[in-house]
């Protein structure tokens, strides 16, 4: 069987598991299940700790597994990225007391606090910046510097309002915009079953990112409605019983759909209906 490993909890646990279920495959009702075989789709999935998934799939131990593009560059697993997926999107940042530092090389010489070491060592020395050291906390960073353990954090930033209340305000680029991503042994053949997997998966993304248009416009305004819905390759043109309108459906980016109806009105399209994709294959 093509072996997944799966987040057992926290952010990406639920998003994933719908988003395989999406895709057709069986998941878990109860989260105690640690393993679940999917017989009709030869596959078993493996349900582990988010930060553990890149280890077991670098290992080879696991033939795919969806984890944060963050705790993979952090574990220093053997495993690479095969596929983004859209979702737990998050954005890392240093922070430091308002006013302290404003500039990434400043941290030279200071302690940055992190739940994520490698990574933040990484990023550091790859711009040639040493920091007195690196202390790894498992939670509750933004604490750390008024309690005189570091003084900078690198953390995962959302709306920023826990950093203001803590006193610290973010300074210099993103490390890192995160999202979850499909990922593979970095070093071995493609697994069969992995094909399979990323078309299904990229079909639940195509059916997430798209809608299904159909209106009726006139012949003669076809190629200018054409030209609002060019489609993915082209638009599907069909003639009505009334000679004069044709049938027109294409696929159209979700969140471009109401400009999309605007436009097409302006030209004499009517009609128009829009209807979700649940499946897709491109």
């Amino acid at each position: 069987m093509f072996r997944i490993a799966v987040p057992n909890k926290g952010s990406l646990s639920e998003p994933a598991a719908d988003m395989l279920r999406e895709a057709g495959y069986r998941q878990r009702r109860d989260t105690r299940e640690l393993v679940l075989a999917d017989p009709d789709n030869d596959v078993e999935f493996f349900f582990l700790r988010p930060r553990d998934v890149a280890v077991y799939v670098g290992s080879g131990t696991v033939d795919a597994g969806i984890t944060g593009r963050d705790l993979l560059l952090d574990s220093g697993a053997h495993a690479v990225e095969h596929l983004p997926l859209g979702f737990a999107r998050s954005t890392f940042r240093f922070a430091a007391p308002s006013g302290t530092v404003t500039e990434v090389p400043q941290i030279a010489g200071l302690r940055v606090a992190t739940s994520y070491n490698l990574l933040v060592e990484n990023y550091l020395a790859d711009r040639g910046i040493a920091a007195d050291r690196v202390v790894h906390l498992d939670g509750a960073v933004e604490s750390s510097v008024r309690l005189g353990v570091a003084d900078v954090i690198a953390d995962v930033v959302e709306t920023g309002t826990t950093l203001r209340a803590a006193g610290l305000e973010v300074f210099g680029e993103p490390i890192l915009r995160s999202e979850a991503v499909l990922i593979k042994c970095a070093d071995r053949e493609d697994p069969d079953g992995l094909a399979t997997l990323t078309r299904r998966l990229q079909g639940v993304l195509t059916a997430h990112e798209y809608v299904l248009m159909d209106y009726d416009v006139p012949v003669d305004k076809v190629d200018a409605a054409v030209a609002i819905t060019p489609g993915l390759e082209s638009p599907t043109v069909s003639p009505l019983h009334d000679r004069d309108w044709a049938a027109v459906r294409a696929m159209v980016p979700r969140k471009q759909t109401n400009r999309v109806m605007d436009d097409l009105y302006e030209v004499g399209a009517r009609a128009i209906i829009v209807t979700s994709i649940h499946a897709s294959r491109l």
